[in-house]
């Protein structure tokens, strides 16, 4: 049986015997001499009648063997303290039942005893198990005391190395949860600052747009300024573009494109024998409208200028097969436009598409005509002939800025639209070559 056992055992005959004698009216006073006491003993299953232990509470189904041990330990030490407690609330009682143990044994003990054991029959004499000095019953109880509380020391130590993360206490597992809701609720804070950024950006007003085109503008020009160092030419500029046969297939193209235009020139010096008619030198596309800008000599026709497939004819003559430079200009205001060949005003004219800006995120193809967005080329209106310095501005330039671009006293490449090599690109068998000086083009004239 163990300690814990025992020590029930043991307080519940003292708890028995105390409370018989507490049952007679006189049980708390002096008992007179010649009193005589009745001392039964009590079986040990019958202890629970006189000082019931505390109920145990049920598991509900099988636990882990961590849960299990610390429960264990969590019962004994109850019992523990409630027995330290009962142990010294009746100190008193134990040397009164000592006393009265005494008593039955009097002077003549052995008829007592004998008497007492005929009444019990065949019953174990515990009474005579127990110590008789208190100062012994209460020194072996305290060693059971301490021998319980080294008991519940070691299965402590042993619950505390064998619990796993499993069985993390409730506090610990509160602050995990804790901790995880506040990183959750700043990840759902940095998404919603994503998302206004995200909104912002899409609401960007096309002030800001322009602004942003403008600067990058400046940056190519700048970083076509840096790279004359590394092009194939001498100068970035000083190439020409060669479309030798009338195809629907060589043709170059401009990698950047146009921005919404309220203005613009286009100058290009340009050499061509073809007929009848040079074919197409460049076309502008967009979505919903093939022929947004277009310039093309088809045929026996005269060349025309088509903006947003609105018609202009142009008083120009460059089928000789000599280099000769071409200035277009074309406002939105009342649809005004100027011809200018080899410097010279030749040209104007008006409604011409007005009131339309230019529609920005085209194709800008060199030598054919765009029947689609960049495709659907036609062999019969493709450009035969060499080109060069193919520059566009976001401006009507002034006549006299013309005229010192054509006889090369400037050398002004258009804002928007740069002649550089890196900027151009050439397929189906079109071919970059170097490019007479204009010095040598204008001899040509």
């Amino acid at each position: 049986r163990s300690p814990a056992g025992m020590l029930l055992v043991a307080a519940g005959l003292l708890l028995a015997v105390a409370a018989g004698g507490r049952g007679s009216p006189a049980g708390d006073q002096e008992s007179p001499p010649g009193s005589r006491f009745v001392c039964t003993s009590l079986p040990l299953d019958a202890a629970g009648a006189g000082c019931p232990l505390p109920p145990v509470p049920m598991q509900g189904g099988a636990l882990p063997p961590e849960e299990e041990l610390k429960a264990t330990v969590l019962q004994l030490r109850e019992t523990v303290l409630q027995q330290k407690e009962t142990i010294g609330s009746q100190r008193e009682a134990i040397r009164e039942l000592t006393g009265k143990l005494s008593r039955c044994e009097g002077t003549d003990g052995k008829s007592a005893a004998g008497a007492w054991k005929n009444e019990v029959g065949k019953g174990k004499d515990t009474m005579g198990d127990l110590p008789r000095d208190p100062a012994q019953v209460i020194d072996q109880l305290s060693r059971t005391m301490q021998t319980l509380k080294d008991r519940l020391e070691s299965l402590e130590h042993q619950l505390r190395a064998n619990v796993s993360y499993a069985a993390l206490p409730s506090d610990l597992r509160e602050m995990l949860q804790r901790r995880l809701g506040d990183l959750e609720r700043q990840l759902l804070s940095k998404v919603a600052e994503l998302e206004d950024e995200k909104s912002l950006l899409h609401n960007e007003t096309s002030a800001h747009r322009q602004k942003t085109e403008t600067a990058l503008n400046a940056l190519l020009e700048r970083v076509s300024e840096l790279e004359k160092g590394n092009s194939a030419f001498k100068s970035p500029d000083e190439f020409k573009v060669s479309l030798p046969l009338r195809t629907n297939y060589l043709y170059g193209k401009i990698k950047k494109t146009l921005p919404e235009l309220y203005a613009f020139t286009v100058c290009l010096w340009l050499r061509s024998s073809a007929s009848p008619g040079i074919g197409t030198p460049f076309s502008y596309a967009v979505p919903g409208q093939a022929n947004e800008i277009v310039l093309i000599e088809w045929g026996n026709n005269p060349i025309e200028l088509l903006i947003n497939d609105k018609v202009a004819q142009l008083p120009l003559f460059i089928s000789d097969g000599k280099w000769h430079h071409i200035c277009i200009t074309w406002t939105t205001r009342d649809g005004m436009w100027e011809a200018f060949q080899d410097g010279e005003k030749l040209g104007t004219g008006e409604n011409l598409a007005p009131w339309h800006p230019i529609k920005p995120g085209g194709v800008l193809i060199l030598g054919q005509e765009q029947d689609t967005v960049g495709g659907r080329f036609d062999a019969t209106q493709a450009f035969v002939g060499e080109m060069s310095q193919f520059n566009i501005w976001d401006r009507v330039l002034k006549a006299e800025d013309i005229m010192n671009i054509a006889n090369c006293s400037i050398n002004m490449p258009g804002n928007i639209i740069p002649w550089v090599d890196n900027n151009v690109d050439v397929f189906g068998g079109a071919t970059k070559w170097p490019v007479e000086t204009c010095e040598e083009r204008l001899l040509d004239l």
